[in-house]
């Protein structure tokens, strides 16, 4: 990687972005449309190709805190070359919100897309719980502008109720299918806690199916954070004792198929799910730490090593049945 101002953002190689094809099995055309000038010329070919690099990526990284849990440091890196190898060189390995769109931002700045980062605060309601409100920055989304000026909030890291393609930043847009029968939208409006009734954000809201009510995820920004202000945010997010990241444990993996997410497979604590167009499965409830490695294992892909099983030892997270 080089850098050469302040302005310059790290960028992955040729021979990485390769490899990350291979790695999220982007179908071949879409690998050859990589390399042609239509995909930055041609919006329709862009949004096209960003939404099923959003889905390939969705299905091969999960939204996953593992590393706060099983490892013997407890911390997280937003290193674009650390990130590389966690994701694209470790087997089913993907990270929390900033790791996965900070990984994802990179890898759209390597082809060419013309985008920034911003900040977002994820709603109370997203938590399960039924207030107004919302928490501090802690999450983070890329913006990308296409060659028509119009512009898309790509998010790869907010888990089963994030967005599976890119969202249109405009307030008259409609809904759009998530992943069914789950529907989301954006609207611009302003949010509970501010004194000012002109400050306006893009809320990123979210509803189960077409009768159910819409409920606001997180909302953001379009001001441009830059990688300190993700810092600090990581640093919060990863090390205080009031960010759930730190007391529970969870994976959550996108089920593709045919180009569509149709379903998530998640790990929440000790209880496994699979969801598919709307109906939830319970799969099992891991008793104790040899069991959870091994669902771990079994339904995600992923093999932890003898230090990272060794790092839960005395946390919170612990299973000790």
């Amino acid at each position: 990687m080089s850098k050469t101002s302040p302005s310059q953002r790290p960028s992955y190689s040729t021979e990485q972005i390769s490899n990350y094809f291979s790695h999220i099995s982007l179908p071949k055309t879409l690998q050859e449309l990589s390399h042609t000038s239509s995909l930055h010329q041609n919006p329709k070919d862009a949004f096209n190709f960003l939404t099923q690099l959003q889905r390939h990526q969705l299905a091969t990284a999960p939204f996953e805190n593992l590393q706060l849990h099983y490892s013997s440091h407890h911390t997280i890196s937003l290193n674009p070359d650390h990130l590389y190898a966690k994701i694209v060189e470790k087997d089913n390995r993907g990270g929390y919100c900033m790791e996965n769109n900070c990984f994802f931002g990179t890898i759209l700045r390597s082809l060419g897309f013309t985008l920034h980062s911003a900040g977002a605060r994820v709603a109370v309601a997203a938590s399960g719980t039924p207030a107004e409100g919302f928490f501090g920055w802690s999450h983070m989304v890329n913006i990308v502008t296409l060659a028509d000026g119009k512009k898309y909030m790509l998010d790869v890291g907010f888990g089963g109720n994030g967005p599976v393609q890119p969202m249109l930043l405009d307030a008259e847009h409609s809904h759009t299918q998530n992943i069914p029968p789950a529907e989301v939208r954006l609207i611009y409006d302003n949010i509970p806690e501010n004194t000012d009734p002109n400050q306006k954000l893009w809320i990123f809201q979210h509803r189960n199916d077409p009768q159910s009510p819409w409920l606001p995820m997180y909302c953001f920004t379009e001001l441009e954070f830059l990688p300190q202000d993700y810092e600090i945010m990581n640093f919060q997010t990863s090390q205080s004792r009031n960010s759930w990241f730190t007391y529970r444990i969870a994976v959550v993996k996108m089920n593709l198929e045919e180009g569509e997410v149709v379903g998530t497979l998640m790990l929440v604590g000790a209880d496994v799910k699979r969801r598919k167009r709307g109906e939830t499965e319970h799969v099992m409830t891991c008793a104790n730490e040899t069991e959870r490695v091994e669902a771990l294992k079994e339904w995600f892909g992923i093999r932890l090593g003898e230090d990272e099983k060794a790092g839960i030892r005395g946390m919170v997270t612990e299973l000790h049945g």
